[in-house]
């Protein structure tokens, strides 16, 4: 009789550390099985990368609301164009036509997607993707036909415009580059922070870097985005002959 027990016992143990195996083989294979194809596919078209998107804010233009009207001189021309924020100036004026974002931000970083048109030779006129705290706490893309000095320095072509990377102060810094016309770009500003909590502002167009610089202020300055299209003397060798605009498809913090 116990005989018999014990052969019972030991057939129900060798049972139960089968059963255990088992399921231990099971949980690792379904740990280290590799990604299906669709899975794979779909990690492509996200650029590879299975981060998590960190934007914390998109602005897709359907509307313009978080937005107000910061025109300084003249009517506000803008309006929305097939899902895109028109912005233009007017021949033989000096229109300067803004957008801000309601709200405020500090570290991150700014995109704005939009495309440059051909601008009329010689016009006084810019296009501004940028960052305003006040007049001495601003950092810009401002992209014009640009003055023929600027350009011979360059060694422009007819099909070129000329873009500026600025910091308006603290400290005064400015790098002029060359893009085409007629293309969309994607211009981003990045602002990080360094060891001593002072911003270091990156330039981008097209994710390549024009140029860096470190700033002698940091996160007690909040920025408004900007958006305009503005006849501002410095870009161009005379009053704007013609209406020049761009489309700004969308803006987005991250």
């Amino acid at each position: 009789m116990i005989k018999n027990y014990s052969k019972i016992t030991c057939l129900v143990l060798g049972m139960l550390l089968f059963s255990c195996s088992s399921e231990d083989i099971i949980e690792e294979t379904a740990s280290t099985t590799p990604e299906t194809s669709s899975n794979s596919s779909e990690i492509s078209k996200n650029t590879g990368s299975r981060t998590p998107s960190t934007t914390l804010k998109t602005w897709n233009f359907s509307d313009i609301n978080e937005w107000e009207d910061a025109t300084q001189v003249g009517v506000p021309n803008y309006f929305i164009e097939n899902g895109s924020l028109r912005m233009f100036t007017n021949a033989n004026t000096w229109d300067r036509t803004k957008v801000k974002s309601v709200s405020t931000y500090s570290t991150g970083t700014y995109s704005w997607r939009v495309f440059v048109p051909e601008m009329g030779i010689g016009d006084c006129a810019s296009i501004g993707a940028f960052l305003y705290a006040d007049d001495t706490h601003e950092l810009d893309f401002e992209i014009g036909y640009g003055k023929e000095t600027i350009r011979q320095g360059l060694n422009a072509t007819t099909d070129d415009l000329v873009v500026y990377a600025t910091s308006q102060a603290n400290p005064s810094h400015s790098f002029q580059s060359k893009i085409k016309r007629g293309q969309w770009y994607t211009f981003t500003i990045e602002l990080a922070l360094n060891n001593k909590k002072k911003y270091v502002a990156t330039w981008k167009i097209d994710n390549q870097i024009l140029t860096t610089r470190t700033l002698t202020y940091g996160t007690a300055t909040k920025f408004k985005i900007f958006c305009s299209v503005e006849n501002l003397s410095f870009i161009g060798d005379h009053i704007p002959a013609t209406q020049n605009y761009a489309l700004f498809d969308w803006v987005e913090f991250k």
